[in-house]
């Protein structure tokens, strides 16, 4: 049976647009106007959130988890996908505990993983400098920063952890940074007044990633992981309403595998890299997240995404990614544009009076280390007003000319002689001598799979872990705060709920690889290839991406409108079709064959890119990096609705390609509701 003869499978891979954009969209049961607020409809969903006291709520939740005694826990199989922070620690952790982990990366290492490029840094509430920071202080910072959009008692947890999370990383051989005395050295990252940030320099995610692989591989050694290295997964096996496997294609031999399991976590990491340039690496993908989204799993706040405002700008057409400089720099550096638009002089050559320190001007009491979503705002708006500089007029200054004479060039080689090494080798240019040019560029993804309190997706015994999760963040991660959720996730949250679920199963065995779910995978994957080595296309899957990419950056970008978003999603359909029309790929599948790969990435990116059009019209209100032009406060900051918007927004997408939107309402009970105030 070919592709096309299968009942339902071409609907689902090849959906056509369902309707123009402007007309209706599936939203609850029932048809609503794109960008209409309206009522929630559907039953709420439940997060499984403790009753009570939100700051003992995890504690009380870890008491209440169902163990699994040490003998029986090698009976039980966990597929875990992806080896970053998340998914390599959750691996680790499971492993150590005495259950059998598959362990997939599509990399050749586990430690070439994504967290590997971090930089900056990674929060903990530990209070060291005491300088006024606290549990509640960092719930308030991370609630405030996400602009009420995030769930309070996850951020709970994220805070009650972090400290345990400094320590943990230590003893498994993490370097932090230290002062002169030996005590380790923190500084600021923006949103925050504190000191709270703990960092290897500016290699603090490759230092993390290193020691947690090492963990894993220890495992693997053990005999308690079985690491699968360049293995894509494709697919989620659902089987009996639970998630029972995956299918996966080996990036080498092209065999297109199902893999068992009692759980599966996917921690494959977020959607940055749909704007085609971002300062994700160029294979990271949105494929399992999204093969999961289509057997079930809500997809949440798809719209909501960062744009890190020290991303180097975009140079060149064909300029494959954006390189991104840590936020760390913001401590020390200062960020400006000439007060004339247009100004021809070389930086150096602007006097001081002539120079506008607009974040320090705007946001007096927080300035250069304003939150990123508001940085990147401020920037975008000088670009647009005129006010860029560089060859392209598309970037801002960051300068640090006035820490060199305070503090010595010594002093600032120390902090970050690394990032000025990188920005010097990609862009020729010396940092020490003249400003760096920096612009918003599409970073991290606050919208990933729903889950409840324990991680658990909709679709029971699926769960989810760092940025490929909605997770913590609300409409705005704060910086600092990835490296922490990642390793919250993988060390502390997953080892006890993932257990609680496998003690409710008993003794059922795993999934047959000859029952139908796996079998029916299996083949749908491999129509799937087949479809793409057939079509008589002309055009690359990455031109698409590109095509895409620029969609979104111009309409479902820094910041959207009713109208950018309509024209957006017209044409954001008008190239899904033209893709399956159109698209090539060379080739065979039984061997390496990266164009497939890509064609197969991309496919999913458009439906994704999609999605993420219908969210950011449907939410009508302006909150963190989802800036509605509509819904502006007469200051020019953002206008939150949370009479009808204080929910998060969990789509599902039917048979036929519509999208029906769930909703979880969000409570606040640590952190009274408030506008948003920097200044």
């Amino acid at each position: 049976m070919t592709a096309g003869e299968r009942p339902g499978f071409m609907a689902r891979i090849r959906r056509r647009p369902t309707a123009p954009a402007g007309d209706p969209v599936l939203v609850g049961q029932f048809v609503a106007t794109p960008g209409a607020a309206v009522d929630q409809v559907v039953p709420q969903l439940n997060a499984h959130v403790p009753a009570g006291d939100p700051l003992t709520a995890w504690d009380r939740r870890c008491a209440e988890y169902r163990l699994v005694s040490p003998a029986n826990r090698r009976k039980f199989t966990v597929i875990v996908v992806g080896t970053g922070l998340a998914g390599a620690g959750a691996a680790a952790a499971l492993g150590e505990l005495g259950f059998q982990v598959d362990s997939f990366t599509f990399h050749d290492a586990p430690r070439r993983a994504h967290s590997v490029a971090a930089q900056g840094g990674i929060n903990a509430a530990r209070a060291r400098k005491v300088d006024g920071d606290s549990i509640v202080r960092f719930v308030t910072d991370t609630i405030k920063g996400g602009d009420f959009r995030g769930r309070e008692a996850d951020v709970v947890r994220l805070a009650t952890e972090s400290a345990r999370v400094i320590d943990h990383l230590q003893a498994i051989g993490a370097p932090f940074a230290r002062e002169y005395g030996g005590q380790l050295a923190t500084r600021s990252f923006g949103g925050v007044q504190v000191s709270r940030t703990y960092y290897a320099r500016g290699q603090t995610g490759q230092q993390l990633q290193v020691a947690t692989a090492q963990a894993l591989l220890r495992q693997a050694q053990r005999g308690t992981v079985r690491l699968h290295t360049r293995s894509e997964m494709l697919d989620l096996v659902v089987a009996d309403g639970r998630a029972q496997g995956i299918v996966t294609r080996n990036l080498v031999t092209g065999a297109v595998e199902f893999h068992p399991g009692h759980a599966v976590v996917l921690a494959t990491g977020g959607y940055g890299s749909v704007y085609f340039h971002s300062t994700l690496a160029m294979n990271s993908n949105a494929t399992a997240t999204w093969r999961a989204h289509r057997r079930g799993a809500l997809f949440a706040s798809p719209s909501f995404v960062q744009f890190h405002p020290t991303a180097l700008p975009v140079s060149s057409h064909w300029q494959s990614k954006t390189t991104l400089m840590s936020e760390s720099l913001r401590n020390d550096g200062r960020i400006w544009v000439p007060v004339k638009g247009g100004d021809p002089r070389l930086p150096n050559q602007i006097p001081e009076e002539e120079r506008d320190y607009y974040l320090e001007r705007r946001y007096p009491a927080y300035g250069n280390l304003t939150p990123r979503d508001v940085a990147s705002r401020a920037a975008r708006d000088e670009i647009d007003g005129g006010r860029g500089v560089g060859p392209l007029r598309n970037s801002v200054y960051l300068d640090f000319r006035d820490a060199i004479a305070r503090l010595g060039k010594d002093a600032i080689t120390e902090r970050y002689g690394n990032l000025f090494d990188m920005y010097h080798d990609a862009t020729g240019e010396d940092p020490y001598v003249e400003p760096m040019r920096i612009a918003p560029g599409a970073h991290f993804t606050m919208g990933g799979l729903w889950s409840d309190y324990d991680m658990m997706t909709s679709v029971p015994g699926l769960f989810v872990a760092g940025e490929a999760g909605n997770g913590y963040h609300g409409a705005n991660r704060l910086g600092a705060n990835s490296l922490l959720s990642a390793c919250v996730d993988g060390w502390f949250t997953l080892p006890r709920s993932v257990p609680n679920w496998l003690a409710g199963l008993g003794s059922v065995p795993l999934l047959a690889p000859d029952e139908p779910a796996p079998q029916e995978s299996i083949a749908e994957v491999n129509d799937r290839v087949e479809l793409f080595l057939s079509n008589d296309g002309s055009v690359r899957p990455v031109t698409f991406h590109r095509q895409l990419g620029a969609l979104l950056y111009t309409g479902c970008g820094v910041a959207r409108s009713a109208s950018s978003l309509t024209d957006t999603l017209e044409r954001v359909r008008e190239l899904r079709a033209e893709f399956w029309r159109d698209v090539k790929v060379d080739g065979r599948a039984g061997q390496i064959n990266q164009e497939l790969e890509k064609a197969l990435r991309v496919a999913d990116f458009l439906e994704l890119g999609e999605l993420m059009v219908v969210d950011a019209l449907d939410r009508t209100e302006s909150c963190g990096a989802h800036f509605r032009a509509e819904h502006v406060l007469p200051d020019g900051e953002a206008r939150r609705d949370d009479v009808h918007w204080a929910n998060v927004s969990a789509w599902e997408t039917t048979p036929d390609g519509g999208h029906r939107r769930h909703s979880e309402p969000l409570t606040y009970q640590l952190v009274p509701l408030q506008v948003r105030d920097y200044r």
